[in-house]
């Protein structure tokens, strides 16, 4: 595959997974870094509400087209399964109660998704729960 073949289809796989997700892709980000020789794809969804960002996955691929297909892979077999959760939360020095929502395999995989590139000291957790299934 040419360099332009790859640049193609990273841009579909890219443009695909906003769609999956039901989201503007302005509100998606992809976050690549080489890791002993793979690539680890971080998705990133901002709240366009509260005007936050919160890691959505994070998946390893041979290459970024890789990764972005297990992505693909987990949005439409794993992402389903898991639990919803509600993180009600507030930023230091502000006095709005904010309400995010993420799916995870458990609260401590919802905290690490609502903390990621965030200092913990800046936030103060009300409530992690399990919202009921439907």
């Amino acid at each position: 595959m040419t360099q332009n073949e790859q640049n193609i289809e990273i841009a579909n796989l890219q443009d695909k997974i906003p769609v999956l997700l039901g989201m503007d892709k302005r509100n998606v980000i992809f976050n690549y870094k080489d890791k002993n020789g793979s690539v680890k794809l971080d998705i990133v969804t901002i709240n366009p509400t509260h005007d936050q960002s919160f890691l959505f996955s994070s998946t390893l691929g041979l290459d970024k087209v890789d990764a972005l297909k297990k992505a693909i892979e987990y949005i439409d077999e794993h992402y389903p399964k898991e639990g919803s959760m509600t993180i009600q939360w507030m930023k230091l020095g502000e006095d709005k109660l904010h309400t995010s929502y993420f799916r995870a395999k458990n609260m401590y995989e919802a905290l690490d998704k609502f903390f990621y590139e965030r200092d913990q000291a800046q936030y103060k957790i009300f409530s992690v729960s399990l919202n009921p299934s439907s």
